[in-house]
């Protein structure tokens, strides 16, 4: 098997089993004092993040002005309204699940492991579960313990996304930074180079770029002595797993069952699923229009791997070989935009800032941007998140970009409801803890 890992997890997984009814707290039917090697714990940690991929993608770009949907009532992610909850069963409620259990195996070797490697891969993924949480779904409970007490109801009291950052993301990650080297990157595990780009990231969320500026500068300055850099073609990124672009994935094969149970995210960008047959969003093909007077030669080489206008569906996954196709967490190509953000907020010159989009640029045969056009920091923000949309598009970064960016209602051409930037919080969690858990506004 491609990655070795998962030899290890799909044995582990034969002696776990969740029977709670409160999802996010999955008994470990081996006992932690039993356990003397934790990395079965570890690498169940890894493999119920799968359950969040297609959620979190299917959000980030069908909420967005890149993906449409065509049967009711999925639509409801174009119209911003209360009836988004229809979606919990296909989309919310297994993201949150899946989180959770992450969390509760992280919380297992954090609390009992004696390995260091071990213990900042679990932090790495316990901080990266609470991030995706609070960026879909805001205040969420927070439990950083093996085994909770289920009986006490107010375990499960949302904290504040405030005090999830500081009190659980940004420490996990500095810890992660600390305790890992980047030795196993060509494994697709959890490295320090890794943890500070999403660590970086996190505070680019916050918008804190004073520390977000060091991290990703380390990222992009450190990615060379890592191995790790720009990928010459540009589609081979999407079909090549682990390739050089790659800082950190979750790792995805045919021959491990995945939890989620609906079609998966290269199905709906490809147009696979009836839900959607033609998701393509006309606006991102006018998008890749925008840009045709600035070519090397031939036009950006991204439309053609990232748009079918004929299908109105994207190629970027492909079908043939979709189900052993990883999904790209965070790629070198993501944190160089981030830091090129990140130095413009902080005051950096247009030509700085911009020189670093170049070779972004040149792979997609684009023409560097000029400073000497580009020369205010507004103009410079502008052309950086344009190149964010077109570079990652149908990678899930789009709405949380949008709702970050404080820039959605512009871009979609909507009046939005500040309630629904973020998603309805599954009603089953909310149900399951009589209603200790409570609902998002407006949903």
């Amino acid at each position: 098997m491609k990655k070795a890992y998962k030899i290890l997890l799909a044995s582990f997984l034969l002696i776990m089993a969740c029977d709670n009814d409160l999802d996010q707290v999955p008994p470990n039917v081996a006992s932690s004092d039993s356990l003397t090697d934790f990395d079965g714990v570890v690498n169940a940690a890894y493999y119920y993040q799968l359950g969040a991929v297609t959620p979190m993608a299917v959000m980030g770009d069908f909420r967005a002005d890149n993906a449409l949907m065509d049967e009711e009532p999925f639509p409801e992610f174009d119209r911003f309204g209360a009836d988004l909850t229809v979606m919990e069963d296909q989309f919310f409620g297994p993201f949150y699940t899946a989180l959770y259990k992450s969390i509760l195996s992280s919380n297992n070797v954090i609390e009992n492991s004696t390995d260091a490697t071990d213990i900042g891969e679990a932090k790495f993924l316990r901080a990266l579960s609470y991030f995706k949480l609070v960026l879909v779904f805001g205040d969420v409970p927070v439990n950083l313990v093996a085994n909770p007490n289920t009986t006490d109801l107010s375990i499960f009291e949302r904290q504040p996304v405030a005090e999830v950052y500081d009190n659980v993301i940004i420490p996990d990650l500095m810890d992660a930074i600390a305790a890992l080297d980047n030795s196993a990157i060509v494994s697709g595990r959890a490295s320090q180079i890794a943890a500070q780009g999403l660590l970086g990231k996190v505070y680019v969320h916050r918008g804190d770029f004073a520390n977000a500026e060091p991290l990703l500068a380390s990222v992009v300055n450190g990615a060379a002595s890592a191995g790790i850099s720009l990928v010459g073609n540009f589609a081979d990124i999407f079909v090549t797993d682990l390739n050089a672009e790659v800082i950190f994935v979750t790792q995805i094969s045919s021959s491990i069952v995945d939890e989620y149970g609906f079609s998966e995210f290269w199905s709906w960008s490809g147009g696979l699923d009836t839900k959607s047959l033609m998701p393509l969003d006309p606006d991102l093909i006018a998008a890749f229009d925008a840009v045709a007077n600035d070519t090397l030669d031939g036009g950006d080489v991204r439309r053609a791997v990232t748009v079918n206008d004929t299908l109105m569906a994207s190629p970027k996954f492909p079908q043939t070989g979709g189900e052993d196709l990883d999904w790209i967490e965070m790629r070198l190509a993501d944190a160089i935009l981030l830091y090129a953000e990140t130095l413009n907020e902080n005051g950096a010159t247009p030509s700085e800032v911009l020189a670093l989009l170049d070779p972004i640029r040149t792979r997609a045969g684009l023409v560097p941007l000029d400073p000497a056009v580009l020369n205010t920091q507004a103009l410079v923000r502008q052309a950086i998140r344009d190149e964010r949309r077109l570079e990652l598009a149908f990678e899930g970064h789009r709405w949380f970009d949008l709702v970050r960016t404080g820039t959605a209602e512009a871009e979609l051409g909507l009046t939005i409801d500040s309630n629904y930037l973020l998603f309805p919080v599954p009603i089953s969690e909310i149900l399951a803890t009589d209603g200790v858990i409570t609902q998002n506004p407006g949903y």
